[in-house]
């Protein structure tokens, strides 16, 4: 965990990119380059202390001077949105940790991608490269109110690769127009909230689809029962009981470890599994990556069998 990036970086630029959501433009104060990324990489922002939050790059990833975020304001949120809009301003400074991708743009000769509302900020850097490898590409953008919907300037010029569907316009998202023609090679990514990418998974080949959730996806889950974990690296075992995470048995056994949202949906906490079956209650792995079942995130996931062993 030593080689992950953090840094305090400067609040070069504050812009509305739609009512509601504002873009802030970061930098390095002494005008170092950052790290690079690619499309569909976010980034951990600490806003202070217990505030911590994760936000998708939706700047151009070939620009290592600077990286730009979006954060929607949720008056029903927990207070990170709320702090971005009210407290933070241009020049301050904001420790950033990352970037890290569980949601990268795999090479296709066709992509449909969907988005909704805010989930718009993943899949706006992803136009870009699939324009620039020659793709073939439609972007399906719903949202609240045309007004609500950021980046619809910069997205105007793709034409008519992009339909932009306002609810209060046209109701909900036109799902069949995207998926029910779909061609065998097309790759389909969609991020926004719970309800559209519950209907995109319902409609859409599972090979075929890559989703990001901002918030953890509900579903029965097993048995909460016990189970024995050893740390490989560390030589440290210890019982994990029932209610209580394994990120909260490792840090309780005195070792640290990265983590942010503790509701699986962050993948700051992903680790990997050396022995064991892990029993997958994150919303960030593919089914490829559950069923092969080399990596888990600590602080929601749990065990299959008995016993895991741990690469900590």
């Amino acid at each position: 965990m030593s080689d992950v990036y953090e840094a305090e970086l400067v609040v070069e630029r504050r812009e509305s990119a739609a009512e509601g959501v504002l873009a802030l433009t970061l930098r390095h104060p002494l005008g170092e380059p950052l790290p690079a990324w690619e499309p569909g990489a976010h980034v951990d922002v600490v806003l202070g202390p217990g505030l911590e939050r994760q936000y998708s790059l939706c700047g151009d990833p070939a620009d290592r001077g600077a990286w730009r975020i979006a954060v929607l304001r949720e008056p029903a949120g927990r207070g990170g949105s709320a702090h971005v809009h009210e407290q933070v301003r241009q020049g301050d400074k904001v420790g950033v940790r990352g970037p890290r991708n569980h949601f990268a743009l795999r090479p296709a000769p066709r992509y449909r991608f969907i988005a909704g509302g805010i989930g718009i900020t993943p899949v706006l850097p992803m136009l870009a490269a699939a324009e620039a490898a020659g793709a073939d590409w439609s972007l399906l953008y719903g949202g609240r109110t045309r007004a609500s919907m950021a980046f619809t300037g910069e997205l105007a010029a793709y034409g008519d690769r992009v339909t932009v569907a306002p609810q209060d316009e046209v109701g909900l998202l036109d799902l069949g127009s995207v998926l029910d023609a779909l061609p065998g090679d097309a790759l389909v990514y969609c991020c926004g909230p719970g309800p559209l990418l519950d209907a995109v998974e319902e409609r859409c080949p599972a090979g075929a689809l890559r989703v990001e959730r901002f918030r953890a996806k509900e579903g029965p889950v097993g048995a909460d029962g016990e189970f024995e974990v050893e740390l490989a690296r560390s030589g440290r075992a210890f019982t994990v009981a029932p209610g209580v995470s394994v990120l909260d048995a490792v840090r309780a056994a005195g070792v640290e470890v990265l983590y942010s949202c503790t509701e699986g949906t962050c993948g700051t906490c992903e680790t990997d599994v050396l022995d064991g079956t892990p029993e997958h209650r994150d919303s960030v792995l593919s089914a490829e990556e559950r069923e092969a079942g080399e990596t888990m995130m600590i602080c929601v996931s749990r065990c299959r069998g008995k016993k895991l062993v741990l690469d900590l």
